[in-house]
């Protein structure tokens, strides 16, 4: 391979048929390999997130860290700023320097924020990991995103991002269930209990890492940076792995790309690619992002201390486990219509009808006991957890390859900073105010917001969805240096 004097690859028009040959490719082994390695960190989220939720009361506690309702919510909040930021920095990193590196480097921070929280001693330590431990997981999001969608076959890769996102939930599943024994007094002593908590994700994490260091670069994005022959080797070693795994003979690739390549794209290009050419597909994602981060957020975040605070609740694992399970299964149940149905069907139909059953829930939540809030919600999110899921699947899908990772890191950090950040402070407030009458009715305009934003963003996406399903990241989106090789 050519290379500059100051080391870096040479760069030249080339045409290649790399991207016919991935979204050619029979599922195999190799693409488990991919989802376990990669799509795995979605359940360290849901783990983080429950963790906190159910540690509500231990928090509270002279044993914990003797925080307050409000200050629940502002660590919830906290977290997603980190989030928020986290992508934006690891996401322009990731379209800078590789998807192999950023997701290496951001599982790492992840490990460090989680860890170092198992050993806080006061509130402002406790906000600071949760900051660290939230940055790792926000670039965790543009790195690992980007990297599974060029590396899933076309025909394959609605379901498998629904599922992946998806799988957030058995982590929430099982945080919730790992805190019923770890925060009984009886078998762990209170002081050390919540602790343990956040000390499980780091051994989850681990074992990702050790899972992930055998992914490879993406082909995608090797070819466009100027290392064309690397690229070329990993193909051609993914291609023997998938024929001698299923036996299958492969088809001609079909159709090739010829691109100009390049090492780095300015942020002015990209911000007038993505808001001049695609000004459309830029109002869905926002629309899509800013109704989930807050509809999830804001519930999520707080339904625990909601059980506790008015419904006398004092473990709240089994509850917030089925509530996940429900979240899991329906990106289970839902996941491959989006590939068959189609993705503005599906998108529309799972935003409005769960933003219609949560301002239903909101109207009846005087009269809902701890189960029936609980069932009211598997209901609403079994529906939900596939739209929200598709709001990741959509920037991931519908924008230059040499932006996805910015682009899924701004729409994630927009998004979720007006939806995540504002939905547990403003249910973090509702929730303390409304306790000392015990009214639970008080923070029923939360779910009038998080259903009003959902029902937009189903709105939005029946007019600006983009039917993206089964068809090459390179048809769906033209890469920069595609356009730059035809202008030459």
């Amino acid at each position: 391979m050519a290379s500059t004097a100051s080391g870096a690859p040479a760069l030249k028009t080339i045409t290649t048929d790399v991207p016919a040959r991935l979204d050619r490719l029979p599922w195999s082994r190799f693409h488990w390999m991919v989802v376990i390695g990669l799509g795995t960190v979605w359940i360290l989220d849901g783990l983080e997130v429950t963790i906190v939720g159910n540690l509500s009361d231990a928090l509270k506690s002279p044993d914990g860290l003797g925080l307050t309702s409000s200050d629940i919510g502002l660590a919830g909040a906290v977290y997603v700023t980190g989030s928020c930021l986290g992508a934006l920095v690891f996401g322009q990193l990731t379209d800078r320097f590789g998807r192999k590196k950023l997701f290496i480097l951001t599982l790492l921070v992840y490990l460090a924020g989680t860890v170092l929280t198992a050993f806080s001693m006061n509130p402002l330590y406790y906000f600071a990991m949760r900051f660290v431990t939230g940055l790792g997981l926000g670039g965790e999001y543009a790195a690992v995103n980007s990297a599974i969608d060029e590396l899933i076959p076309a025909k394959y890769r609605g379901r498998i991002d629904i599922l992946i996102n998806g799988s957030y939930w058995l982590g929430a599943a099982g945080g919730a269930l790992l805190t019923i024994p770890l925060l009984n007094p009886d078998l762990v002593p209170a002081w050390i209990g919540w602790r343990l908590c956040f000390a499980l994700g780091a051994v989850l994490g681990l074992c990702i890492l050790f899972v992930r260091r055998n992914v490879p670069e993406s082909p995608r994005w090797l070819f466009i940076h100027g290392r064309e022959e690397e690229s070329e080797k990993i193909v051609s070693g993914i291609e023997e792995r998938v024929v001698a795994d299923t036996g299958e003979t492969l088809d001609d690739a079909g159709t090739s790309i010829t691109v100009k390549q390049r090492h780095t794209i300015s942020l002015a290009r990209v911000a007038r690619t993505v808001f001049r050419d695609y000004p459309r597909r830029t109002v869905l994602c926002l629309a899509l992002f800013i109704g989930q981060a807050f509809l999830y957020n804001a519930f999520f975040f707080t339904f625990g201390d909601t059980l506790q605070t008015f419904l006398g609740v004092d473990q709240t694992g089994a509850y917030i486990a089925l509530f996940a399970v429900s979240n899991f299964l329906g990106a289970l149940a839902l996941g491959p219509l989006f590939d068959s149905v189609g993705r503005v069907k599906m998108i529309s139909a799972t935003y409005i009808s769960s933003g219609v059953l949560l301002a239903v829930a909101g109207l009846v939540l005087g009269g809902l006991s701890a189960w029936t809030l609980t069932f009211f919600g598997m209901g609403i999110f079994f529906i939900a957890s596939a739209g929200a899921s598709s709001a990741y699947l959509t920037a991931s899908e519908i924008f230059p390859m040499e932006t996805r990772a910015l682009c899924i890191a701004f729409f994630y950090a927009i998004g979720t900073a007006i939806g995540g950040i504002s939905g547990p402070l403003l249910f973090g407030r509702l929730i303390e105010a409304a306790g000392e009458s015990g009214d639970i009715t008080g923070i029923a305009v939360g779910y009038y917001i998080g259903a009003a934003l959902m029902i937009g963003g189903g709105v939005v996406a029946l007019f600006l969805g983009v039917g993206a399903e089964r068809r090459s990241l390179e048809d769906i989106a033209e890469p920069i240096s595609a356009q730059d090789a035809r202008d030459e």
